[in-house]
């Protein structure tokens, strides 16, 4: 192998170039990244970007030098559109073809669009994203954000850090119901309303109404909300499309590229790594895809490990998923699922004193370790998630 090329110049793109770097790969490794920036850093695009606590020269994950050292063929504001997989090569939008031994797929998400063309309505996704919602909290007091999942939500709490009247609309009954059981996400609710989040929970967005620039947003019972500023947070859409008639098998239910347990997709010598990843793994009853920083690290290095290992020994991804997010200076931390829960038990704090570790268990098993303001508690039980720990065993370590 002396060819490596890798779809994508993101988080798991460059950690995958690390990796194979660390492992004596010394032949050429092309990037492709379809943003004209050097890998950068997106969780402080919702949070220390918004609220001015942050500047974007700090973004870069890493310094020109450490960058130049791993001696890229760096192809930035580059897309890549066709995968030929009989000639192991990929297009690219400029007409140009690079040749591979062994490629790569981690060409991420972008934001959900909402359906409108109104202005003043953002969505946040990217550097040029985060700059412009920021511009608009300097010229607005009034801003509704739609989509309480993690994205809503930082941008909710920032927003508010920066002094803007918010309204944070949701179709489910708790904000991440996606990710996080209700019971848990009820003392997220209150977390919002703690620091005057206008919340509307259980009705869904109809409508963005207003003449050339948004004036209100219509929800569907009827009700409406105005506002000059929008920021939609209703989720990605994973940057599949160039794979199509590759022979790279599409996951249609979870979504993304489907892998087996090494991350190597259905065409051999094709690997996927971050957020369009979806793979088996034996602790959680499916396939798993996951938009997670941890996990696009993670997996990138492993992908590295399992590309160069050829026909020889790998290793199977069976990582303890791990997530957080900083909401009003208070982090949240989520170790494993924390959805869907049969039982849910707080082991640490309580929610009345916004400072809690709480279990969640799935079929008589510890599937989820959720806190707020509780790093090193958290963290305390990542190894009772790494091994099949029954609910009992695990009250048991948290001495219930």
């Amino acid at each position: 192998m002396r060819e490596v090329v890798i779809a994508g110049a993101g988080l798991a793109g460059l950690r995958t170039a690390e990796g194979l770097r660390q492992a004596g790969f010394d032949g050429r490794i092309t990037m492709v990244g379809e943003e004209s920036h050097r890998p950068y850093d997106r969780p402080p695009l919702s949070k220390e970007i918004l609220t001015g606590g942050g500047s974007k020269r700090s973004l870069p994950l890493r310094d020109e030098a450490d960058l130049d050292a791993l001696q890229l063929d760096l192809r930035l504001g580059r897309r890549a559109v066709r995968l030929r997989p009989t000639d192991r090569a990929v297009e690219l939008d400029d007409g140009a073809t690079v040749a591979y031994d062994g490629l790569v797929v981690a060409t991420g998400a972008r934001a959900r669009l909402p359906n409108t063309d109104l202005a003043g309505v953002h969505v946040l996704r990217t550097l040029e994203d985060a700059e412009a919602v920021r511009a608009a909290f300097e010229h607005h007091q009034r801003i509704v954000v739609v989509g309480a999942g993690f994205i809503g939500a930082e941008v909710a709490a920032s927003a508010r850090t920066a002094g803007l009247d918010v309204t944070l609309v949701d179709a489910a009954p708790t904000p991440l119901t996606r990710a996080v059981d209700p019971r848990v996400g009820g003392v997220l609710t209150e977390l919002h309303r703690d620091h005057g989040v206008d919340l509307r929970l259980g009705a869904g967005v109809s409508g963005f109404e207003g003449r050339d620039h948004v004036e209100r947003v219509r929800l569907a019972d009827g009700t409406a909300i105005e506002t000059s500023l929008v920021v939609s947070g209703l989720g990605v859409e994973l940057n599949t499309e160039w794979l199509r008639g590759s022979g790279v098998e599409l996951d249609n239910g979870a979504g993304g590229v489907r892998c087996d347990a090494f991350c190597e997709t259905s065409v051999p010598g094709v690997y996927a790594a971050g957020d369009l990843a979806n793979w088996p793994h034996p602790r959680y009853g499916g396939r798993l895809r996951l938009e997670h920083w941890t996990n696009a690290t993670e997996q990138a290095d492993l992908v590295a490990r399992n590309l160069l290992a050829g026909s020889g020994t790998r290793t199977a991804y069976t990582p303890v998923p791990y997530f957080w997010s900083d909401q009003y200076g208070m982090k949240i931390q989520l170790l494993g699922q924390a959805a869907p829960a049969d039982t849910v038990e707080f082991v640490h704090g309580s929610p009345e004193d916004r400072k809690f570790v709480a279990f969640l268990g799935r079929g008589g098993f510890l599937v989820g370790v959720l806190g707020l303001r509780s790093t090193p508690k958290v963290m305390r039980y990542r190894p009772l998630l790494a091994e099949n720990t029954t609910w009992e065993g695990a009250l048991s370590a948290a001495g219930r």
